[in-house]
């Protein structure tokens, strides 16, 4: 049986999580190349291929996809245990800015804020609601949930949970135009989207070329934040 080192099964799970060697280097504060020798030597002890570089990208082979879900055990475990171990679980506390869009932030994240509230009331969250992305490294914000995977470098995105989308048209509209009985049919007309009107164009566009030539963009900007309880907020410009 291969015993395995930690510090190399973690420099698999960073660069597993981040996507590249740079990135995970970064995170871990460590040279790509040391990272990257501790991955080779992971590869050599187990006798497998974890990843392998498609262009610039690292992307998991099927063994690393089988192998990534033990390992990220490990890395739980080991930080339980220092937790633990620094008998700071019951003192999490702090403040942590939350970027989501005006629906995630009306209707969805405030059963979420309840929860933390309970389970770690030493907290103090601010939601930061906008339609626009907000830039994690100018840190803007702590955590953003997005509908978009992050391109940039040193992020680390996770897929939280799916959703859908629709379009919506007043009865004058319809009266006016028809209903559309496919993407096509809405092609010739005008759209009322949100604050990046070329990026929700573009989004468009990717269904249907003809889409969305026109778009009127609307913003609406406000910032709350939960202190000592959950579920009104503390209103701050």
């Amino acid at each position: 049986m291969t015993n395995i080192d930690w510090n190399r099964a973690r420099a698999f799970l960073a660069t597993a999580q981040a996507g590249s060697l740079s990135a995970a280097a970064r995170e871990l504060g460590l040279t790509q190349p040391t990272l990257s020798r501790q991955v080779a030597q992971l590869e050599a002890d187990l006798g497998v291929t974890l990843f392998e570089r498609v262009g610039k990208k690292l992307v998991l082979t099927e063994t690393g996809e089988s192998l990534l879900e033990h390992v990220r055990a490990m890395g739980e475990a080991a930080l339980a245990m220092c937790v633990a171990a620094s008998g700071r679980a019951e003192e999490v506390a702090g403040r942590v800015s939350i970027s989501a869009t005006d629906t995630y932030a009306a209707y969805i994240l405030p059963e979420i804020m309840e929860r933390i509230r309970r389970e770690a009331p030493q907290i103090t969250i601010a939601v930061i609601s906008s339609d626009s992305l907000s830039d994690l490294r100018r840190r803007e914000a702590d955590i953003a949930i997005r509908h978009v995977r992050p391109q940039e470098d040193g992020l680390i995105g996770r897929l939280v949970c799916e959703s859908t989308a629709h379009f919506y048209a007043s009865e004058s509209w319809v009266a006016a135009h028809g209903h559309p009985g496919a993407v096509s049919g809405i092609a010739p007309h005008e759209f009322v989207g949100y604050e990046d009107a070329e990026r929700f164009a573009a989004f468009l566009r990717g269904w249907e070329p003809r889409l969305a030539r026109r778009i009127f963009g609307w913003s609406q900007r406000t910032r709350w934040s939960s202190g000592s309880w959950c579920g009104a907020g503390r209103v701050s410009a």
